[in-house]
């Protein structure tokens, strides 16, 4: 067999060790450290070997194919990972001789009507689904003629985790009749042929379990699966396949365009209608056929496989790929040995040669599935032309995607809908993209991540009632469909629900996908699993972003013949309108008001076309697409999601900058204006809406024109200050002393405030650092930049008198918003939700402590800069903040993760993303369960020690709060109003804010405190360990703490009790309660 694994391994060392190692030189072997590798000695001789072809080779491929070594090593490891070791193989041997002696022990059958089952003892049930029961036909049992090892368990190409071996059962040439091939009979005969042996092995003592399945989850195809006893239960699981003698059928019976199930036997009527011509049945044929050729396909694979090592390695890598994507199993699925044949076809027409290793066979593979679409050009392993054999197109009327077998009679695709194909294609051009791409790793995200639909696809919903499509096949007359596929009704609607969709979602879908139909195994004893049993169908929608949420569906001019069919095809959602351009056109259009509800167009099509051609309710479909936005929509009369308010903000925002620059009577004049609010930026979560204060709310300061929150109302509704950095021109004027600049830029925002009080009328508030502009309803800070500035905080003079530059608080906070937030603005694409999932994994999976996140902003990368990147950092690591993010404008300083998370908080971050990961995508996989998606957001409250209940009438955003109460306080103003002379509001005031800046102050040093400042009623303590340690007694730090005697000495703990007194009068009026958990900790 080739490319056996000792040979594999041989080469993955290179050279042998050299003849008389340290077994002649009498010497004892060094003892080889715990799982360390050992140096191998050479002598000078072996040293300076010129190197062996071989060694060339793999030198030459690593440098041309692989971008670096690593991804060699890496794909080499994982092979390692999934094959098989020999001990193993030995064992499953052993088991499959037993098998084999046990089948020809079975006892014969006298023989009996097929459908006079009584000779089955009660405890197997027929594996099958007889509908219509009544069948013509005689059946007996007589052990098999033949049993042959098929697959890939002999080509060496099974990998783990589920190791699968296939065996093919012969049933003998006697228990057949002539016309066999009819109406399920041999189908009925294949299931009661298994049905016996099940009934005989399920006594014996080999097996740890004896149970059925369907192949592929084709229902027409019931398998036997056998498994050891003991521990080894896991280790295998052998297919028994039953199959008819050679020669039985004549193979010209069962081309694509003949009948073999008849309509009246179908629909159980006594006798044919007169002139009724039998539709094709090519999907039950191709089921006959699949069983007649499987030796001949593994002869054809084993030849192909001879003297061809990087075959096995190839395709073991294009498993794992397929698994990893979920292609693999199901009904119509990419299975391994569908991409066994595959890799034969290449090697056929020479796109793969024998000398390739397994890397090129996957590369070359998925090169072929980008470029080449099987649902229109077919391919096929047919050496000769044959006449008699069906050609292509013959295929291509029958089945979506057409890959035919060497025989020319087997579609090996035949289950196959067309949008799976499209997927795998679309899959493999992705993963082509990202092999040639050399900043990213290409191992680790196509043979290393898993990629559920969730987070493969931009929406995604389910059909929860599969049963829904019986009717669906009613509406759309399906019946032929129907009786080719064994009365199959998932599998005869899904190609037509799959090409309904693409249709209504053309030109705004790239994608429209399912999952695959899946049928679990069963006990021999129970009814074989229904139709329905296959549980809710999952569909993937994957978007063109520019069109997804377009409200207008143009249709054909009203005098066209098309026109008709578009109207036929919306139902009484299409009208006549009238375009600008004057023509008078077919059209739907879509009731969307906000961005949200236009990101939901899809469902509305998807809802509205399936109930109109497929009769399916909309109670049956569970859409999932955009579930998670309810965490951040604001109010119930506007069911936006903040596009709209953050719109109307950068309008105003627009305007004053636009006034700010037309400034008349300033010394400098303004040169750039940059918003560094997250809402200027398209990024708040709740971004502000226009407010006008309520004057009795307030208490008034008359002689300044101000309001002052009042003693006895709620908190006043927060308002946020939306930040603008104003950069004043360079002159030789400004001083370079950092206390005169703050000076100046002081009179420049006394200034800014008169002359927009007197040119623009509006209403302003000067102070020392900024001047707030109240404006629309908004209320703008403005600050004056110098550009110099940043440079001037960072000079030190040290105590020899030298200047030098250093990173301090001031200049780093001020870059930050002048430099680099303004880059940030959203440039993000795509569903909401689909992001989100995506964030957590990367959260979760990513490794932080060995690698820098580089996130190459506008591929402002090199591949050069990468890698010094990554070299840096690993030479540096341990003075680099715990997650280190690089960017094209900050690669070495990480400034947004510098100071936080620490390495405890990172901890826990990780160790929430993928705990929420799992249960969102548990949630919104379930469409039968209740999808509450706002539990992720619920934080754990039982992991602190000490909760600080807050009075919610002053927590001024109470009502962003995930769980949103259901009555809150009138906060003192109007909503959505301005006014031109009003008191200027009240700006930033958020008690629970104020309250943590205090806390953290007094008690940083005993405990960390956690708060969600979007209308979270509990502030969250956590102590510090290591300030509970008695500490010796010190008068100078005895804040907080008491003293007591340990061992006669004098030592101070906290003082928990005090603290947490502290912690109620420091929030008198705000806090409700302090909850201690004095069971989480000891003094």
């Amino acid at each position: 067999m080739a490319g056996s694994p000792e040979t594999a391994e041989a080469a993955a060392q290179g050279r042998e060790p050299p003849a008389g190692g340290a077994a002649r030189s009498g010497k004892r072997p060094a003892p080889a450290g715990a799982g360390a590798l050992q140096p191998s000695k050479l002598s000078r001789a072996e040293l300076y070997k010129p190197p062996t072809s071989e060694e060339l080779s793999q030198l030459k491929e690593t440098e041309d194919l692989f971008h670096s070594s690593l991804l060699r090593l890496q794909v080499e490891e994982l092979l390692k990972e999934v094959t098989l070791k020999e001990t193993k193989k030995k064992k499953i041997d052993a088991f499959l001789h037993e098998i084999n002696s046990l089948l020809s022990a079975i006892p014969e059958t006298p023989e009996t009507e097929l459908i006079d089952q009584a000779w089955l003892p009660k405890g197997v049930k027929v594996p099958f689904l007889q509908v219509p029961f009544s069948v013509k036909g005689r059946f007996r049992f007589l052990p098999p003629a033949e049993l042959k090892v098929v697959g890939s368990y002999l080509l060496g190409t099974c990998i783990k985790p589920e190791i699968n071996v296939d065996v093919a059962v012969t049933m003998p040439r006697e228990i057949f009749q002539d016309k066999d091939n009819l109406n399920q009979r041999y189908h009925r005969k294949r299931a009661l042929y298994l049905a016996h042996i099940a009934q005989h092995f399920s006594k014996e003592k080999l097996f740890g379990s004896v149970k059925f399945a369907y192949m592929n989850s084709n229902h027409l195809k019931p398998i036997l699966l056998l498994r050891p006893q003991g521990k080894d239960e896991k280790m295998v699981t052998v297919r028994l396949h039953a199959c008819p003698a050679p020669g039985l059928f004549k193979p010209s019976r069962f081309y694509p365009s003949k009948n073999n199930v008849r309509t009246a036997w179908f629909l159980e009527q006594s006798t044919p209608k007169e002139g009724v011509t039998e539709p094709p049945t090519p999907h039950y044929n191709n089921s006959i056929l699949c069983d007649t050729v499987m030796l001949s396909h593994l002869h054809f694979l084993s030849s192909a496989a001879t003297d061809f090592p990087g075959m096995k390695d190839g395709l073991a890598l294009l498993k794992v790929w397929l698994n990893q994507r979920q292609l693999s199993k199901g009904l119509g699925c990419f299975s391994g040995f569908l991409v066994s044949m595959l890799v034969a076809y290449l090697l056929m027409k020479r796109k793969i040669v024998k000398v390739m290793s397994g890397y090129q066979v996957l590369r070359s593979t998925l090169q072929f599935l980008a470029t080449t679409d099987l649902s229109v050009t077919g391919i096929s392993l047919v050496k000769d032309v044959d006449a008699s054999l069906p050609v292509l197109d013959d295929f291509h009327q029958a089945f979506e995607v057409v890959f035919v077998d060497p025989s020319g009679l087997v579609n090996l695709c035949a289950d196959m809908t067309a949008s799976k194909y499209h997927q795998v294609q679309f899959e493999a051009k992705r993963s082509m993209e990202i092999l040639d791409d050399r900043m990213v790793d290409g191992f680790q995200v196509l043979l290393m991540t898993a990629k559920p639909m969730l987070r493969a696809f931009d929406h995604v919903f389910h059909l929860k009632h599969v049963s829904k499509l019986q009717g669906a096949c009613k509406k759309m007359q399906l019946l032929n469909e129907l009786m080719d596929r064994g009365g199959n009704y998932v599998a005869t609607a899904l190609p037509f629900v799959v090409s309904l969709l693409a249709r209504g979602l053309a030109g705004r879908a790239l994608l429209v996908t399912h999952s695959l139909p899946q049928i679990p195994e069963w006990p021999i004893d129970a009814e074989p699993p229904k139709h329905k049993d296959v549980g809710p169908l999952t569909f993937g929608l994957l978007f063109v972003p520019e069109f997804a949420a377009s409200t207008l569906e143009k249709g054909p001019q009203a005098d066209c013949p098309e026109a008709l069919d578009f109207r036929t095809f919306w139902g009484e959602k299409s009208e006549l309108r009238r375009f600008q351009d004057g023509s008078i056109c077919e059209a739907v259009v879509w009731e969307a008001d906000t961005v949200y509800q236009k990101r939901l167009i899809p469902e509305q099509i998807i809802r509205h076309l399936l109930k109109l051609h497929m009769d399916i309710p909309e109670s049956s479909i569970c859409y999932t697409g955009a579930l998670l936005e309810s965490v951040i929509r604001t109010g119930q009369e506007a069911s936006g999601t903040g596009e709209e308010a953050m719109v109307s903000v950068v309008c105003s925002y627009d305007d004053l900058s636009r006034k700010l620059w037309n400034l008349k009577g300033l010394p400098l004049t303004v040169t750039a204006v940059q918003g560094v609010h997250p809402a200027l930026r398209y990024t708040d979560v709740f971004p502000p809406i226009p407010m006008k204060p309520i004057y009795s709310f307030h208490t008034r300061i008359r002689t300044k024109h101000l309001l002052l929150p009042s003693e006895e109302k709620p908190c006043p509704a927060y308002i946020a200050p939306l930040k603008i950095v104003c950069h004043m021109e360079g002159s030789g004027q400004w001083p370079q002393d950092k206390e005169a600049i703050k000076r100046i830029k002081a009179a420049f925002h006394l200034q800014l405030a008169e002359l927009l009080q007197q040119q623009h009328q509006l209403v302003c508030r000067p102070a020392v650092t900024h001047t707030d502009v109240y404006k629309d309803g908004y209320v703008f800070r403005l600050q004056v930049a110098y550009h110099r500035e940043p440079l001037i905080l960072k000079e030190v003079v040290t105590p020899e008198g030298m200047l030098k530059y250093q990173d301090t608080e001031e200049s780093r906070q001020l870059e930050l918003e002048t430099l680099h937030l303004p880059y940030l603005t959203s440039s993000l694409h795509g569903s909401p939700q689909v992001g989100f999932l995506r964030f957590l994994d990367l959260l979760a999976t990513f490794d932080w402590k060995n690698n820098p996140l580089i996130v190459n902003l506008n591929a402002g990368l090199t591949d050069t800069d990468c890698t010094e990147i990554k070299n840096k950092f690993v030479a540096a690591r341990s003075r680099l903040s715990v997650m280190f993010i690089a960017t094209p404008k900050d690669r070495w300083s990480s400034m947004w993760t510098q100071e936080q998370p620490s390495a405890q908080i990172l901890q826990r971050l990780v160790v929430l993303a993928s705990e929420s990961l799992r249960a969102l995508e548990e949630q919104l996989m379930d469409p039968l369960n209740s999808q509450d998606v706002k539990m992720v957001f619920r934080p754990p409250l039982d992991f602190y020690d000490v909760l600080i209940h807050l009075n919610p009438n002053q927590i001024p955003r109470h009502l962003e709060s995930v769980d949103r109460p259901l009555k809150s306080f009138s906060r003192g103003v109007v909503k959505n109003s301005t006014a031109v002379k009003i008191l200027f509001p009240v700006v930033d005031y958020d008690p629970v804010q104020c309250y943590l800046q205090e806390l953290r102050d007094a008690f940083s040093d005993l405990a960390l405190f956690f708060y969600d400042k979007h209308g979270g009623e509990v502030i969250a303590v956590l102590w510090k360990p290591l300030s509970f340690q008695p500490q010796p007694f010190k008068v100078s730090s005895m804040k907080g703490r008491m003293v007591t005697t340990l061992n006669n000495e004098l030592v101070c703990v906290p003082n928990v009790e005090a603290i947490l007194e502290d912690f109620e009068v420091l929030g008198e009026g705000l806090v409700k309660s302090v909850e201690a958990r004095t069971e989480k900790w000891t003094i």
